[in-house]
């Protein structure tokens, strides 16, 4: 098995004993690599990254470790001052010293410390679930927010502009097949109407940030549930994984892309539209764990686009969503023709939602 091969190219002690491909990942392929020597065992994550997606992968893997490094350091430092044991993946070098290993076809493999004794859930399992979620993420930003966010590489060049999103639905629209698709469905036109309504105010984050108000800062770019690992033992969050779309970004992405996938019990699949709305309970339960250590490093314009960031991110994976429809779905995935459209609705009900509970949400941000 290629794998196997691959996994002896890495520093880790003992042979490999075995292999086993990974069913999680929508983006690399993910194997359990496992380790024995005569008297211990160790277990590995070795994957393939995905190049489609990431064309460079050797400047994921220099974020990874700049950052994996960085924060490893912090953690040791305030480890006797801390109520829980936090964790994150280290880079594994390979026997050669790089981050990875090029196999014969030219693609890469790198390898990362498993997370032992703690797991991930694809969705909020209760409020005290919510709040977890909010105080890794915080702990997270608050460990990075002294890096130089000019020592990451910016993997996802546009990635959370939503400005050029709108560009992209324009782009597409433009064209006679767009138009076609627009026009033969009712719902369309709706999506449309909607994005039209809200065109002037979808640059409100890279307005703040041209003004000066908001900085770029080292963001973990996909902070959603299934990557916040909880421990089995105490129940509480002890890491945040996933560390492909670490970037020079700002963080209200993060804050609004945790909120928007959470407070959403419904899913982002759902064709039930009735069943989408903006949960504030789990909203106040994230926030309360997030401010525990996000009150040390937000500045007052931080605060103050809080709000807009929930309703942007949103607002902005719909506009991706709606402008892939129209474009003939050509980048995400789907099951059939209108996949796309029905995901646009969803997040467009829920920015809805997120609108009409804008007072209370504002609320429990200023109160904490």
């Amino acid at each position: 098995m290629k794998a196997a091969l691959i996994a002896q190219k890495f520093e880790v002690a003992g042979r490999v004993v075995t292999v086993v491909r990974q069913e999680e990942g929508n983006v690399n392929d993910t194997y359990l690599a496992i380790f024995r020597t005569t008297f211990s065992e160790e277990r590995i994550i070795l994957q393939r990254i995905n190049k489609r997606v990431f064309a460079q992968p050797e400047h994921i893997m220099e974020n990874m470790r700049v950052l994996t490094e960085h924060v490893h350091r912090r953690i040791e430092e305030e480890i006797d001052q801390s109520d829980r044991f936090w964790q994150l993946p280290r880079v594994i070098p390979a026997q050669d010293g790089k981050d990875y290993v090029i196999d014969e076809d030219g693609e890469f493999w790198r390898a990362i410390t498993l997370i032992a004794s703690a797991h991930a859930y694809p969705k909020i399992q209760s409020v005290e679930h919510a709040y977890e979620a909010g105080f890794v993420l915080g702990q997270f930003q608050r460990l990075i927010s002294d890096m130089d966010a000019n020592t990451l590489h910016d993997t996802l060049v546009g990635f959370h502009i939503t400005p050029q999103y709108l560009k992209t639905l324009d782009a597409a629209l433009q064209t006679p097949e767009g138009q076609a698709r627009l026009h033969a469905s009712l719902e369309a036109e709706r999506c449309n109407l909607f994005v039209d309504a809200r065109r002037d105010w979808c640059s409100v984050l890279e307005d703040a940030k041209a003004r000066g108000e908001l900085h770029l800062r080292p963001i973990h770019g996909d902070p959603k549930i299934s990557n916040i690992m909880i421990d089995d033992a105490t129940g509480k969050g002890t890491c945040i994984i996933d560390l492909d779309t670490v970037k020079p970004g700002l963080i209200h992405y993060d804050f609004g892309d945790c909120l928007r996938s959470s407070c959403n019990p419904a899913g982002e699949e759902t064709l039930d539209l009735k069943s989408v709305f903006f949960d504030t309970d789990l909203c106040e339960a994230i926030v309360k764990g997030y401010m525990a250590y996000a009150g040390s490093f937000l500045t007052e314009a931080d605060r103050h686009y809080l709000y807009d960031s929930i309703r942007l991110i949103a607002f902005e994976l719909g506009l991706r969503f709606f402008a892939d429809y129209i474009a003939g779905n050509v980048y995400f995935n789907t099951r059939y023709d209108e996949q796309n459209l029905n995901r646009a609705r969803v997040q467009f009900k829920l920015t809805e939602s997120i609108e009409a509970r804008e007072s209370k949400i504002r609320g429990l941000l200023e109160k904490v």
